[in-house]
């Protein structure tokens, strides 16, 4: 449509892909699209943010194809680690960075490659015209990263509508996970912990990719396996539409032990269906639980999670005071339409 505002969006990998940031980046598109933006979609490989030679140079090749003076918002999962092309191409293109979480924040990186993503992610976002961040928790980090705040617009995930979630109806509690196998994701430490609750009763289902970290998934297996786990826990892969409805609509109890988030859609998502959280106080997570809708315990604790754990499987007045104030929760959730908004008019803006 002649006239109608154009924007350029970079990103590794397929917008079909079923993680938080791939979901927010789809809508997104979506939304500005259905507002009458023209969004052209420019896919890098999958390879960031640890990009192949080959990688960067059809990441160079790709800047260089788009034209003078286009807004061009860059998927932090590569601008991070594109930063001599980020600076190459600010003089000429009016770069915006998307950041979900900072690459260096990834669990389980040794030192040197922290350093290195860290330092590459600086570089880049200080040749940005404006940084788009998931949560003001993340903004907060961006502080250290050299980003003022006045060049940091928060704009949260929103949340779809969804009916309550009916529960298990028998007589334990089921426990819902949805995370990838990934380290950063803390299954591990939820896994310790349901070890230590064997004589209660409760079934866990892990909703989530195995492949992104396959060292990962057979670690896990193999503890499930040795700690006589593997007949309460299942592992249950991707999904999602009504197959991971049907999940949550069949869970007691929420939980997500994760050391670091830069928002936590999946933890909405259990809010909309009015399910108590059991999780970790990071990205949006301590504002979208609130005083009344979860139990929030030190990432990486096995001891205290399985504390908060054996209070929602014992404590049957405690889940449902939860459970209700999961249910008052959902009003505070953002929907995608105000947040499409919010995207479209820090773009404008820029």
């Amino acid at each position: 449509m002649a006239g109608s505002p154009s924007v350029v969006l970079i990103l590794p990998g397929s917008l079909a892909n079923l993680t938080g940031g791939y979901i927010y980046d789809r809508r997104m598109v979506e939304g500005l699209r259905n507002l009458g933006w023209t969004v052209d979609l420019r896919q890098l490989d999958s390879s960031f943010p640890r990009p192949t030679p080959a990688a960067r140079a059809e990441a160079a090749r790709i800047f260089a194809s788009i034209a003078d003076g286009s807004t061009v918002v860059v998927d932090g999962l590569a601008l991070g680690a594109l930063a001599s092309e980020a600076e190459q191409e600010a003089g000429r293109l009016r770069l915006v960075a998307l950041v979900h979480h900072p690459l260096a924040e990834e669990t389980g990186l040794d030192p040197v490659s922290a350093a290195e993503l860290r330092t590459s992610e600086r570089r880049a976002l200080a040749v940005t015209r404006r940084v788009i961040v998931t949560s003001r928790s993340t903004a907060e980090t961006l502080l250290k990263y050299g980003v003022t705040r006045d060049r940091m617009a928060v704009v949260e995930p929103g949340t779809d509508p969804a009916p309550l979630a009916r529960g298990s109806a028998g007589p334990g509690v089921h426990l819902l996970c949805v995370a990838a196998l990934i380290p950063r994701k803390g299954h591990d430490i939820l896994f310790q912990a349901l070890e230590r609750l064997g004589d209660r009763p409760w079934h866990l289902t892990c909703v989530g990719s195995p492949d992104r970290h396959p060292e990962t998934t057979e670690r896990l297996c193999a503890y499930l396996n040795r700690a006589s786990l593997a007949t309460r826990v299942r592992l249950v892969g991707e999904a999602d539409g009504a197959r991971l409805s049907g999940y949550y609509d069949a869970a007691d109890v929420f939980v997500l032990p994760t050391y670091h988030e830069g928002y936590g859609m999946v933890v909405a998502e259990a809010l909309a269906r009015g399910l108590p959280v059991v999780s970790t106080p990071t990205g949006a997570i301590p504002e979208l639980v609130g005083g009344d809708a979860g139990i929030l315990v030190p990432a990486g604790h096995a001891d205290a999670l399985c504390a908060a754990l054996r209070r929602v499987i014992d404590d049957r007045r405690l889940l449902e005071n939860l459970r209700l104030g999961a249910a008052r929760g959902r009003e505070r959730l953002p929907t995608w339409t105000g947040s499409v908004a919010n995207l479209a008019g820090t773009l404008a803006d820029v």
